[in-house]
């Protein structure tokens, strides 16, 4: 799941910079623009994947603690 977030944020920042690079410069388009549309959608995916793929480790990791805690006090 957490993948297919990722490839759709980054099928979202291909398909902006390519607007912003067909966009005329008096629209606020042009390369300049297109290049911080990559490079600041790039970063944000980056750490939006990273931020759920940690936030998804830490929800296993206590589950897996609260099942173990479970197992020890049944004995």
């Amino acid at each position: 799941l957490i993948a297919v977030i990722i490839i759709l944020l980054a099928v979202g920042v291909v398909i902006g910079t390519i607007s912003f690079a067909m966009m005329p410069a008096a629209q606020g388009g042009g390369v300049l623009p297109a290049i911080g549309v990559l490079i600041g959608g790039s970063l944000y995916t980056i750490i939006m994947g990273g931020g759920l793929y940690l936030a998804f480790g830490i929800y296993h990791n206590t589950k897996r603690t609260a099942e173990a805690v479970e197992q020890l006090a049944q004995r």
